[in-house]
């Protein structure tokens, strides 16, 4: 299939039917409290010779100062993202959740006008079930309603759904009551469901075209953990179920294969810049779950990479797919992107040193033409590519290259949008060098 069919046929498939609240027609981005922090966020259990407070409303209003002051609101990360244990283990007396008045002393409502007061946004953790997976208490089909409307009074601006403790058919049930509910409270709020993660991820048990008309977002897949083994799996089962998957994601209706873990303890730099491609090209959520008040300056630079946001907001919301899987432990993805545009990903699993890889942009389906190329991490201009001139890409163990790809070069204009919000770099014309090209 050459590039310019297969963008045509992709594009497709955002016309499907999607959840009508008029969210996340990009994929949500902010930060998540669960993988760095989980329900160790109890300030009485925790060594107190920090120099950070380590109460739970505290570490949400200062995770908030970091998106606010430290540029990554400007960026698109917006949501502040509460996950399990907020809950008291009791329901008021008018059958409301509340707030463990321990962990949240001022309660959700204030928070929730702190976070919004520097211009973010605040989602809540539920769950479909008679309890969360932590034990607190869920939402049994009979509490849909008041937990929405809850939620909704508490001006709550995205729902993460969970499934623990509920069965198929209550869950056949109570994820479309909770989305006809969200909707019925006439608040905005993104709905995030587990469902297809409960029921194995994939056909005939997963109804992607349903979940696409009632949630803005799904989790398909187990949890991440901080390790470069979970990246991997995750990443695996994705693409190797790309075909089924790409078509159900589209503007308003995304796959989320779970947080980013950069920034936290398991993941090199290469493989942090991995994560970060690697989710662009899904046009997956972008959740971070470190610790914003202590990120390295080698993590904040991945994860505020302009373009690599660029990418993963590409406002056409076609999600991007594995080209080719070599015996060399070299995979290629690519993404088409808006104003044909795109994005290839140069992805090595090898662990002895870095491989140089050869290739052309024809083999990769890309028509005639000559295109102009942009280094994502290395953030520089590269020369530009006729689409039968072989290039060699030196790629890191465990590491990538990323590439923005222009429209051939007749197409085109001279500064490409990337991603609706962020401006690509300029590109200028170059004369091919010696082929192969080495970049």
């Amino acid at each position: 299939m050459r590039f310019a069919v297969a963008l045509c046929v992709l594009a497709l498939f955002v016309a499907t039917l999607a959840l009508d609240n008029g969210l996340m027609r990009t994929p949500p981005m902010g930060w998540l409290a669960w993988e760095r922090f989980r329900c160790d966020i109890d300030y009485k259990n925790m060594i107190l010779n920090s120099s950070h407070s380590w109460e739970c409303e505290v570490l949400f209003r200062d995770m908030a100062d970091r998106l606010a002051e430290d540029g990554w609101r400007e960026l698109g990360y917006v949501y502040v993202n509460i996950d399990d244990c907020w809950a008291s283990k009791d329901r008021d007396s008018n059958g409301r959740l509340q707030a463990d008045p321990k962990r949240f002393p001022s309660g959700i409502p204030n928070l929730a006008s702190y976070i919004h007061d520097r211009g973010l946004k605040l989602g809540i953790y539920g769950d479909m079930g008679t309890l969360t997976c932590g034990g607190y208490p869920g939402t049994p089909l009979d509490k849909i309603t008041i937990d929405a409307q809850t939620f909704a009074d508490w001006k709550v601006d995205m729902l993460k759904f969970d499934g623990c403790y509920s069965n198929a058919t209550e869950q056949e049930q109570g994820y479309p009551a909770m989305s006809k509910a969200l909707n019925a409270t006439g608040r905005p709020i993104g709905y995030s469901c587990s469902w297809p993660a409960y029921q194995g991820g994939l056909p005939p048990k997963v109804n992607y075209t349903q979940l696409g008309e009632i949630c803005n977002l799904w989790r398909n897949y187990g949890d991440i953990e901080d390790s470069w083994n979970s990246v991997l799996s995750i990443a695996d089962w994705f693409f190797n179920n790309q075909d089924v998957l790409q078509p159900a994601a589209g503007p308003g209706r995304w796959n989320d294969p779970d947080m980013l873990v950069v920034g936290d303890f398991g993941l090199s730099m290469d493989q942090s810049r991995s994560q970060m491609a690697l989710w662009a090209i899904m046009a997956a959520p972008l959740f971070m779950s470190n610790d914003l008040r202590t990120i390295s300056s080698g993590a904040r630079t991945i994860l505020q990479n302009k373009v690599a946001i660029g990418i993963s907001q590409d406002p056409m919301g076609v999600q991007g797919r594995r080209l080719i899987k070599e015996k060399s432990g070299i995979e290629v993805f690519w993404r088409p992107l808006s104003d044909k545009a795109s994005a290839l990903v140069f992805f090595s699993r090898r662990t002895d040193m870095p491989y140089r890889y050869q290739a052309s942009l024809g083999q990769l389906n890309y028509t005639t033409g000559s295109y102009k190329i942009y280094d994502v991490f290395a953030e520089r201009e590269m020369a530009t590519l006729k689409d039968s001139t072989h290039f060699v890409v030196s790629i890191n163990p465990s590491g990538v290259v990323m590439w923005y790809i222009s429209a051939p070069a007749d197409q085109d204009q001279e500064n490409t949008h990337i991603g609706g919000k962020l401006r690509g770099p300029a590109f200028h014309r170059h004369a091919n060098g010696i082929s192969p090209i080495v970049l």
